[in-house]
């Protein structure tokens, strides 16, 4: 088994791209990953706005023409669950990228590990965060942050709202876990993406934002993220942290990515992979 702390890792501090370009990086990284390439740590912003889908939603939950007529993106996450909606600034979102045999192959233990630097990032912005105890019955099932709420994955804040939702998928011989932090929430503009109409204060009831708990900055929570990821990276894991940029290699597979698949009608709509 490989040790997290033997790899050699690059960090992308935050950069904001479209939803496609989002889930492309996520996937190409994975298969340079599993190639023996740099493990990765990145963090990112969604912009314009993007609503990403689980990777079974039912297209009918959405509401298109809305997401449409206000220049919000749709794309499908190879992740499940249901779907997000990232505003473009009060949604803050990352990516660990490392290779299969480096974490433990036990779904829980893995997200353990690797939400560590997730929680201890909370603690540094001074919010009281932690992965969920308490059972919650869903609200509305195709919005991710208002299904049940789930241990493993789903962090809550002091009083037990949503604030953090994170997923994996293995590619190859990779594992990606990615995850958004709620900055600020905006519940109307949230549930508006739905063709269900969930209710926004069922929503404002389910999640809580970083700037409800703290008085503290977008761009401070972000750097306070920055810090206690790189902090992992080199100080508990041991590794090295050898790049800070995209390589010209990923940044154009990644743009390939998009208009193969990511970008594409067949994939978003009918989760259909034309690569495959």
């Amino acid at each position: 088994m490989t040790d997290l702390g033997d790899l050699s890792w690059r960090f992308v501090d935050e950069r904001a791209h479209d939803g496609p370009t989002n889930m492309a990086l996520d996937e190409v990284t994975a298969e340079t990953v599993a190639d023996g390439g740099l493990a990765t740590v990145r963090l990112y912003r969604w912009e314009p706005s993007t609503l990403s889908l689980g990777y079974n939603q039912d297209p009918a939950t959405i509401d298109w023409d809305y997401c449409e007529r206000e220049g919000i993106t749709v794309t499908r996450r190879p992740t499940g669950g249901g779907a997000i909606y990232h505003d473009a600034d009060g949604d803050i979102s990352y990516s660990i990228v490392v290779p299969g045999d480096a974490v433990p192959g036990d779904l829980l233990a893995c997200y353990e590990l690797l939400c560590e630097p997730i929680l201890d990032a909370f603690e540094g912005m001074g919010v009281d965060a932690a992965f969920a105890s308490d059972e919650r019955p869903a609200v509305y099932q195709p919005a991710c942050y208002l299904r049940a709420l789930h241990p493993a994955h789903d962090v809550v804040g002091p009083d037990g709202r949503k604030i953090s939702g994170n997923a994996q998928y293995r590619q190859r011989d990779a594992v990606v876990q990615h995850g958004s932090l709620t900055f600020e929430t905006t519940p109307a503009r949230h549930c508006a993406c739905f063709t269900g109409e969930p209710e926004p204060d069922a929503f404002a009831d389910r999640v809580g934002g970083i700037e409800e708990y703290v008085d503290r900055s977008r761009s401070a929570a972000v750097a306070t993220l920055r810090d206690t990821l790189r902090e992992w990276v080199e100080t508990t894991l041991g590794g090295t942290v050898t790049e800070t940029s995209w390589p010209t290699e990923i940044s154009s597979r990644a743009r390939e990515r998009v208009s193969e698949k990511f970008g594409t009608e067949s994939w978003t709509r009918e989760r259909t992979d034309p690569t495959a």
